[in-house]
């Protein structure tokens, strides 16, 4: 019986067209190149980061989010970020008695950024927060000590194989794909995808009647 629910972010929870349209506005480059390439090496199983080292192979990136955030253009999320079943499907897991994270391969701005949003979670944690990224192992380490409850009783739920679905059912987690963004819809109907998901959703207020059930 699933008791903890934990969400990835970038297209589970946030829409990431405001990311990556903020970084090619900064690179002086069309929205669409760079969207393109972010699905190129992402679909190639590359880090979505290398889109960027694509374009300027010179480029520190760390050093260009500071530039960045001293010009005031660092990171930025408000509420037109949230896909809109967001709020809804996160009380009403909360309200069938579920404990609701967040932990994605994000900033610690980021993270800041979304706390301050004040979504309906028990805790939102980031993969700069913490030191360690997805699909590390370590990562899904961390997910079960903020679940607070073993394996088999918690679900994580993302949009990409790779970061999300493998490394989570390999560390023992249900598993439950969402199928929205580029990579949800790209993967939400692989069969190798689906053999390795106990769940595929089309929006979060799917889950707590399918939890229930499980």
């Amino acid at each position: 019986m699933v008791k903890t629910v934990v969400f990835d972010i970038g297209e589970t929870l946030v829409r990431d067209d405001r990311y990556w349209g903020s970084w090619a506005d900064w690179l002086n480059i069309p929205r669409h190149t760079l969207s393109a390439l972010v699905g190129a090496v992402t679909a190639l199983g590359m880090d979505n980061a290398e889109a960027i080292r694509l374009l300027r192979p010179d480029i520190d990136p760390r050093a260009l989010r500071q530039a960045r955030e001293e010009a005031g253009q660092g990171e930025y999320l408000d509420e037109t970020d949230l896909y809109p079943d967001v709020r809804t499907g996160l009380q009403a897991l909360r309200d069938t008695g579920f404990r609701v994270c967040v932990a994605g391969n994000q900033t610690r701005k980021a993270g800041d950024l979304l706390r301050g949003l004040s979504i309906p979670a028990d805790v939102i944690v980031t993969s700069e927060e913490w030191g360690v990224a997805k699909p590390d192992p370590e990562f899904f380490g961390k997910v079960l000590q903020l679940a607070k409850t073993p394996a088999h009783e918690t679900v994580y739920v993302g949009d990409h194989p790779a970061n999300d679905i493998l490394p989570a059912k390999l560390y023992g987690l249900r598993t439950c794909i969402i199928r929205r963004g580029p990579w949800g819809h790209l993967w939400g109907n692989d069969a190798a995808t689906l053999s390795s998901v106990d769940w595929r959703i089309d929006s979060i207020t799917e889950l707590p009647s399918l939890l229930s059930e499980s």
